[in-house]
Order: C-alpha cells, then sequence, then structure tokens
C-alpha cells in the first residue's frame, strides 16, 4: 500500500513538473515572439522613408493578427464598435446589406428588407468586387462595412458579380438610415395559411412573433408559413424565443461548444403554453444565416416544421465582444460554434459534431436531395434523416427564379418602384385597389424614356413578371409592405410548394408526407438532463 501511494506521488510531481515546463516554454515562445514584434515596430520608426503614426501601426499589426483567424473575429476601432452596437439596437446608417467574406471579397449574405440594398435589387450570393470604384479583395467584414456606411442621403456605387452571369453590374445606393422591423407583416392567405415574415433577429423579435401568432389566430389561421429567407440572424436569445413558441417546454433548441469549457451551453424552451397544434413550413435560403439557422435547425430536427427552399449560409460560429480596457474599442471574438439537436453543426466551416458523431450513419438518400450532397446524415428525433455539413439543408429543394434579362434591368435600377409611384401620382385613386391593371403600353414607354434597351419579343416574354412588379410596387404604395409582399407570393414558387404542402395538413406531422420515407425510423435521440443553464447574451451573426 505504501508503495502504491509512493508511485502515485511520484507520478503527480512528474505531471505537474511536465505542465510547468511546457508553461514555461509556451510562455517564453510568447515572449520571443513579442520581442521579435518591438524589434520590428521600432526599425520601421526610426528607418522608414516616412514618418509613421505609431497608433497606425498598432491598428494594423492587430488586424493583421485577427485576420489569421477567421472572418467573424474582428479588431472593433472606435468606429466600428459605434457601428456594431447601433446595429445591435436596430437602427444604424448605411445600404442595408449584411456581408460576409468568402474567396477573398465581401459577399452578401442578405439585403435587409425595404432598404437601399433591397430596392436596387442585391440579393445573397453577390460578390461585391468594388466599392466607389475601389477594389475589394482582401477587405474585412468591418472594412467593407467602413465602406459602405456614411451620412444619410450620401451616394456609394458598388459593383457587384452574380453567379451564372457573364458580366458585373453596377449599382448606385443613396445611404439612409436603416431600421430594422424583425416582423415587418404577418397575413392569412388562402386555405387558411396564416404567413409570418422575419427579416431579423433584434431586441423584440420573439415577443412580436407571440404577438402576430395571437392575431393570425383571431384572423382564422390553421397553420403556418415562417419565412426566414434573406434573414441575416442577430440576437442568439430571441432565436430561442422564436423557436420554443413551437416546441414543448423542456425540449433543448441549440447547444454550442468551444475550447474553453466555460462556452459550452445548452438552450431550452421555456414558453409555457407553446402552439404545437398547426401545421408549420419553413422558407429558408442561401441569404438564411446565423439566428435564422438556429431556428429552422432545430424545427427540423425536433421534426416540428417542414424546410422547403435551398441549403442555408452556413454561419454557425459564437461571437463575444471583449471591450478592452480605457479604449473605446473591443475584440469580437469567435468563441465557440453552435450545434442544433441532432448534434449538427451549422458553421459551414466546421466539423459535423462534437457531442453525438454517433448520429451520423449511412442510410438511402432522401427523393429531395439538398443542393449541396452528398454530406453527412444525421436523424431528427422521429427518425427522418437530415444532413449536416454546414448550413441547413431543406427537406424540399425548390430553387427560386433568379433575376434575368429585362427584369434584372428594371429592378437593378429600382424603375418598377419609380414608375407605380408616377402612375399613382398622376391617377390617384379614390381608394387603395391591389387589382388595379398595369398601364401595359405606358410602362413600355416609359421603360424606353428611361434608355433601358429590350425587344418586342423579350417585353412579351416577360410581361407577367414584369406586371406583376410593378402591382407589387403599387401596392405598396397604397396599403404598406404588407400588401407587397403578397403580391410578390404569387410568383414565388417555394411559397406555392409551401402552400400546396399545408393544404393537405391537418395536423403538424402531416407535412412530412411531402417527403418520401427513407430509412425505417430509429429511435428517438437520448434526452439531455433538462438543466436549464442561464442563457447568456450573444450575437448570433
Amino acid at each position: 500500500m505504501i508503495r502504491r501511494r509512493l508511485v502515485i506521488a511520484i507520478l503527480l510531481v512528474v505531471l505537474f513538473a511536465l505542465g510547468w515546463w511546457s508553461g514555461r516554454v509556451a510562455s517564453r515562445d510568447l515572449y520571443a515572439d513579442l520581442d521579435l514584434f518591438v524589434e520590428v515596430l521600432h526599425k520601421i520608426e526610426a528607418n522608414y522613408v516616412d514618418e509613421v503614426e505609431p497608433k497606425s501601426l498598432m491598428d494594423g499589426a492587430i488586424k493583421g493578427m485577427l485576420r489569421q483567424l477567421d472572418p467573424h473575429s474582428q479588431y472593433l476601432d472606435e468606429k466600428a464598435y459605434a457601428n456594431l452596437l447601433s446595429m445591435t439596437e436596430g437602427t444604424f446608417g448605411g445600404i442595408g446589406v449584411e456581408v460576409n467574406v468568402r474567396d477573398g471579397y465581401p459577399t452578401v449574405i442578405a439585403p435587409i428588407e425595404g432598404t437601399p440594398a433591397w430596392e436596387a435589387g442585391l440579393r445573397s450570393g453577390d460578390v461585391i468586387v468594388q466599392i466607389d470604384g475601389r477594389s475589394t479583395w482582401g477587405l474585412t467584414v468591418a472594412d467593407a462595412a467602413d465602406r459602405l456606411r456614411g451620412p444619410d442621403g450620401t451616394e456609394v456605387r458598388v459593383k457587384v458579380s452574380r453567379e451564372g452571369e457573364d458580366e458585373e453590374h453596377e449599382v448606385t445606393l443613396v445611404r439612409r438610415i436603416i431600421e430594422r422591423k424583425a416582423v415587418p407583416y404577418a397575413f392569412v392567405a388562402q386555405d387558411s395559411i396564416g404567413y409570418l415574415r422575419l427579416s431579423a433577429f433584434s431586441e423584440r423579435t420573439a415577443e412580436e412573433t407571440r404577438t402576430m401568432l395571437e392575431r393570425l389566430g383571431a384572423e382564422g389561421a390553421k397553420s403556418l408559413v415562417i419565412d426566414l429567407r434573406m434573414n441575416p440572424g442577430g440576437l442568439l436569445d430571441q432565436a430561442v424565443g422564436v423557436t420554443e413558441a413551437f416546441v414543448p417546454r423542456g425540449t433543448m433548441v441549440v447547444y454550442t461548444h468551444g475550447r474553453i469549457r466555460s462556452e459550452d451551453s445548452r438552450y431550452y424552451a421555456d414558453e409555457p403554453r407553446p402552439n404545437l397544434r398547426w401545421p408549420l413550413v419553413v422558407l429558408v435560403d442561401g441569404g438564411s444565416a446565423s439566428a435564422s439557422e438556429i431556428v429552422a435547425g432545430a424545427l427540423q430536427d425536433l421534426d416540428r416544421a417542414l424546410l422547403v427552399g435551398s441549403t442555408t449560409f452556413g454561419k454557425g460560429s459564437v461571437q463575444r465582444l471583449f471591450p478592452l480596457p480605457d479604449q473605446k474599442a473591443a475584440l469580437k471574438l469567435t468563441t465557440a460554434l453552435y450545434y442544433t439537436p441532432s448534434g449538427r453543426s451549422i458553421d459551414r466551416a466546421a466539423r459535423d459534431s462534437v457531442l453525438d458523431e454517433e448520429d451520423a450513419v449511412d442510410v438511402p438518400a432522401l427523393p429531395f436531395a439538398p443542393d449541396s450532397a452528398p454530406r453527412p446524415l444525421f436523424r431528427t428525433r422521429a427518425g427522418r434523416t437530415v444532413y449536416g455539413g454546414g448550413g441547413i439543408a431543406p427537406d424540399v429543394v425548390v430553387v427560386p427564379d433568379t433575376l434575368t434579362g429585362l427584369l434584372r434591368r428594371v429592378e437593378s435600377r429600382n424603375l418598377a418602384f419609380r414608375f407605380a409611384n408616377r402612375w399613382l401620382n398622376t391617377h390617384p385613386q379614390p381608394q387603395p385597389d391591389v387589382t388595379l391593371p398595369v398601364p401595359w403600353t405606358e410602362f413600355l414607354d416609359w421603360l424606353r424614356e428611361e434608355k433601358v434597351e429590350f425587344t418586342a419579343a423579350e417585353a412579351a416574354s416577360g410581361r407577367a413578371v414584369l406586371e406583376r412588379a410593378v402591382r407589387r410596387e403599387m401596392a405598396r404604395r397604397m396599403l404598406g409592405d404588407g400588401a407587397a409582399a403578397r403580391v410578390a407570393l404569387e410568383g414565388d414558387p417555394v411559397w406555392a410548394r409551401a402552400c400546396e404542402v399545408l393544404a393537405r395538413a391537418r395536423a403538424p406531422r402531416d407535412v412530412f408526407a411531402a417527403v418520401a420515407a427513407g430509412a425505417a425510423p430509429r429511435a428517438a435521440l437520448p434526452r439531455r438532463t433538462p438543466v436549464k443553464p442561464a442563457v447568456r447574451r450573444a450575437v448570433a451573426r
């Protein structure tokens, strides 16, 4: 016994000594690198051809250091820090577009609805190659945001490249104060189908969602479509708050996992009276990011909603702000990744699972394969197959129509909006009427006056979508964004597929009849210990 204790004591001493020695080595390496940095800074300051400002050198060094991490980890100087705070509070100045960096260029995640970027026809996936004639290659997200923002009323020229189109397109946008409405409109459509548009996850999104659900129920809704397309995300607690409105209390919605144990958290639904009755479809696309993906992934994993559209953006990392002492600046660092209840990583660049890799099994592919297959396979609570590998793949893929030809030229210059305003100003209506016929000949004549080139055949083939664009803007002018959305949905194949599903659904499980059965259902995933952690505020963007 004494010998055994002695051996254990010696092992502990050895382990302690190894830990102490490795810590000293790491510390010595760090300080050696700092000595090198100070030496380089001194050489530049003493010998460079022009006099340099030490603070600008330090700022550049810090930004360069963070550039070695990921696109979301950034040094926020005084201006950038103030911009970020204004964004999370819901009001900021600029063109109204959320960007990320891909392949070295700022890339549009999604334009914010009703903003200059939205009105000019910028879309998810557009690559911003120039801003005001200057290349954007190598810019960080913060750098791109600084160039795009500016005083209210000033202009900025943006040149974009779009996949599938040979030519780059330049648009001139007028900056204005951006007010982000989290739930801009909701209404009841045909067959008692409610439509709820979520455009962001800001301070009051969950509260506004509950209010809208009550209103839709009072107006006769018996099923629901949640539209998360081109929603770039926002606050984590709001994503949990929206999800818990539809799932049983105590259900895990999302968990985070990071290198530091304190970043590991699990978030559970806490709504005492969730809506478990309505069949539910969620619309997603490549502009659905971050908090949107948390909602979509949770509702899919928990078999509460059918997802229709295209694969989401794949931004599933947690950033935390670290204000710097005695500075009006901060570090925004990626500290963890988000995972859906089945263990899928939302982040496109991350591993597929950390805690639940045993749930990824080989099963036959579904008939409606996601647009980014093949990808790792996971199981929902009821045993349905879902896909990992970054982003959230929908259950039913429907690719929306793209803007091409004459419609592209009309929308990029906001001409449908301008013509609708002009025509209604000269033809005042005694009362709003969204069924007004479009004065087709006048519209074409006006396009020619605006130097828009097109052939008679091109106009004839695109007449239906062009007239709908004008009717949409007439409806917006007379009755607001909700009326405009109703008109826009008339030609939306993603919305049409959702309505087709819900028209046949009488209970929540009926929506999954749209997807043919894959492998036989497997036992539900094991439940976690229902201990709800303190929900910490984080920006899921």
